[in-house]
């Protein structure tokens, strides 16, 4: 053993939550957006197909429904928060130039956030009649 150097038990290490102390974080949110994303993405494609043929009128009208518009923002965020977290996975691995990295990573942050409210506005925009 080296002088100044503690035992580190596996148990110890693995709650350390490694080097970026955020452990499975990005893994959960991953397969939690993933799930979500299926369910809502079935339910926008269902949507979809309902309207499809339908005249302006009952468009507005059934898109101005409150859980219609919400499970629609629902779907934007959490589609947007996937694809965010996906690419930042992609970048830290693949990117190995620590300037280009922070200027990717900053990137995508600002276009899934620019993605992302330019969604919202338009389901709200359509919500409220606009």
């Amino acid at each position: 053993m080296v002088f100044g150097m503690a035992m580190i038990t596996p148990l110890k290490r693995a709650r350390g939550l490694g080097s970026a102390h955020e452990g499975a974080d990005h893994f959960l949110k991953q397969r939690f957006t993933g799930a979500a994303n299926a369910i809502l993405a079935a339910f926008a494609v269902g949507l979809i197909a309902t309207l499809a043929g339908a005249d302006l009128a009952t468009v507005k009208a059934t898109l101005a429904h409150p859980l219609v518009a919400a499970a629609l923002l629902a779907l934007i965020v959490s589609m947007c928060v996937h694809m965010r977290i996906g690419m930042q996975v992609i970048i830290e691995d693949y990117v190995h130039s620590d300037g280009l990295k922070v200027l990717l990573l900053l990137g995508n942050n600002l276009f899934a956030g620019a993605i992302a409210a330019v969604s919202i506005f338009a389901v709200l925009k359509l919500s409220f009649g606009g």
